[in-house]
């Protein structure tokens, strides 16, 4: 099983990443928020990795974080009707903190904003995750090298910050996947320390 790759970054978009290691291109499908965080071409990149084999096709899967990396397969192995597509949708659309959060909360409004995922799907998740969330983020590792020494924004610690500036967000009128998005990026441009006051400040910035 291959858990993780690194090389030189050859190109990528909002939705995959190329990744160059001894003469091969290995191309993995990501998700917005990992997109986010990737260095810029020609540098260093770590994608801790999901395989997906079938018959007739070998599909590589890249995330920032092992948190995310493991998020991502619970979806995929426990939630009926959730495949990769629609795991790797619905992890563009919200961070990490805000789905354990929704999850953990029962949230199935917040759920639902993802594209491709009605009430039904979003209930499903709810109550098939609700006893896992938490542990996919126990090791919040980083998954860019640049980074390294950074915790992932899904880390231990930031998730209750990120969640509740989220959250602030939603009830100063934001829709939900605007506030998620804006507060990534805070905490991208702040870091791992920022506070959920700092995080809301530099959201409105």
């Amino acid at each position: 099983m291959i858990t993780s790759i690194q090389g030189v970054l050859a190109s990528a978009t909002p939705l995959t990443a190329v990744i160059e290691i001894n003469g091969i291109a290995y191309e993995a499908n990501i998700p917005v928020t990992t997109a986010e965080k990737l260095p810029a071409v020609g540098a260093t990149v770590k994608l801790h990795t999901v395989v997906i084999y079938r018959e007739d096709a070998q599909t590589l899967y890249g995330f920032a974080s092992t948190a995310d990396r493991d998020f991502f397969r619970m979806m995929i192995e426990h939630v009926t009707g959730v495949g990769p597509k629609m795991a790797l949708s619905i992890m563009s659309k919200l961070s990490l903190a805000s789905l354990e959060a929704a999850i953990s909360q029962g949230d199935v409004a917040l759920l639902a904003n993802c594209p491709g995922i009605g009430k039904k799907t979003a209930e499903r998740l709810v109550v098939e995750l609700r006893g896992k969330v938490g542990s996919s983020s126990a090791v919040g590792t980083p998954g860019i090298a640049d980074t390294s020494s950074i915790p992932a924004p899904g880390a231990p610690g930031n998730s209750t910050r990120t969640a509740d500036a989220v959250k602030a967000l939603i009830a100063l009128g934001y829709r939900a996947p605007d506030a998620d998005e804006a507060v990534r990026r805070a905490s991208l441009a702040l870091g791992p320390g920022a506070s959920t006051e700092e995080l809301i400040k530099k959201a409105f910035a």
